[in-house]
């Protein structure tokens, strides 16, 4: 690995703020949503003022690679910041490093005008608005975009949308101020891949309708929370295409990459932080005369779970590497690879912490469960993994046939 001081210096610091200010916090947390009532859509007091304290102690902003935005970090750099951030479930927005907002703040820095960047990428990197990217739709298998069937029509001198999108994460949130919306502006084109265009919606135009919130196994994931959002003939200034028409596909290809291996980064820490739960927890139950800890089969899932962190934490490393080094298209299939095996290695490690806490492990308070919905949603978001799975086969066939 080739780790500057700077960012050694930075890890150092981000450690320490998970201690002094994270993990203490975190039934706060807890009690300030359940204390929301029924109406869970709100800011989250402890969330903001943390903020304040991460920009004070320049934490604030640590990806975006190769761009005058971010603090300057590569993505090997990065990785075991976004590592410790995943430790806790909500703590990546204090540094303002959360998803959806970080791929669409790479979409603007990548791909966006200078008067896009000014109204849409300056506040979100000052933390003072969020957003949400509207993909996925439910009338047609999404994991194919070029299935993408929402209609973005130049009429007059205006684009005029329609079209159903759901798991638009982060549109539940009353910070949410505007969308990435993917749809079709030539249908008709013959390369599928140039049908597809991305524009920038603003929450608040008319013709939006949030049609219903979106659980995960039950959970509502507030105040951040996932949406099923109807778009009728609204209407947006030509200036808010991204890119240019056509260019949609090639955009959520670009986003997609830094996204995924991001997922990845933060599983890991979620990963090491559950196994250190288990641990606790199974060192102080006692079962047929010793400790739980001391039974032959425990002490196998925890070399297991040891050996498949370390596996996937590697792998991730490389692949971050190669996106330093060669770039997002070339390091494709590594970041296939992890966003497939890293989702997987976290739900056996929360499943059998989940067996460790018996009876309390499918309760509430361990947290264990809504990080199982968590981790089981993340084989299906940013594409599935099967389309992984077959994206990494054809590239090995193609060394043989």
């Amino acid at each position: 690995m080739t780790i500057s001081e700077k960012a050694k210096e930075t890890t150092e610091r981000l450690n320490k703020f998970m201690d002094n200010h994270i993990y203490p916090n975190e039934s706060k947390y807890a009690k300030q949503i359940d204390d929301f009532g029924n109406n869970r859509w709100q800011v989250v007091p402890i969330v903001e003022e943390l903020k304040e304290t991460a920009k004070n102690d320049d934490l604030w902003n640590l990806f975006l690679p190769e761009s005058e935005y971010g603090s300057g970090y590569t993505n090997e750099e990065y990785a075991p910041m976004c590592e410790i951030m995943g430790r806790s479930m909500w703590s990546a927005e204090v540094f303002n490093c959360s998803a959806p907002d970080t791929g669409n703040m790479e979409v603007l820095v990548r791909y966006g005008t200078k008067e896009q960047k000014e109204k849409y990428l300056t506040p979100l990197l000052e933390g003072k608005i969020r957003s949400a990217f509207a993909m996925t739709e439910p009338a047609v298998a999404s994991s194919d975009a070029t299935n993408i069937e929402s209609e973005i029509k130049m009429e007059g001198n205006q684009y005029v949308i329609n079209g159903t999108k759901w798991w638009t994460s982060g549109a539940m949130d009353p910070r949410c101020q505007f969308y990435i919306f993917m749809g079709k502006t030539d249908p008709d084109n013959e390369n599928i891949h140039k049908q597809q265009s991305m524009i920038l919606i603003d929450k608040d135009t008319p013709g939006i309708k949030i049609k219903r919130h979106l659980p995960v196994f039950g959970y509502d994931d507030a105040p951040h929370g996932h949406a099923e959002i109807e778009f009728k003939d609204v209407r947006v200034p030509p200036e808010n295409i991204l890119l240019g028409e056509g260019r949609g596909f090639e955009i959520a290809q670009g986003r997609l990459g830094p996204g995924r291996i991001h997922h990845c980064m933060r599983t890991i820490g979620l990963a090491e932080r559950t196994l250190e739960t288990m641990i606790k927890r199974l060192m102080t139950r006692k079962a047929f005369g010793k400790e739980i800890i001391r039974h032959s089969i425990w002490q196998e899932r925890i070399a297991d779970a040891r050996i498949n962190i370390e596996m996937t934490r590697l792998l991730t490393l490389k692949a971050a590497s190669m996106m330093d080094s060669v770039g997002n298209k070339v390091a494709k299939n590594e970041i296939a690879m992890i966003k497939v095996a890293a989702p997987n290695m976290a739900l056996k490690i929360i499943d059998d912490a989940i067996q460790a806490f018996g009876g309390a492990g499918v309760t509430s308070d361990p947290k264990l469960a809504q990080a199982y919905a968590g981790m089981r949603t993340l084989r299906l978001a940013d594409g599935p993994d099967e389309v992984h799975k077959q994206s990494i086969a054809r590239s090995e066939l193609k060394k043989y046939l």
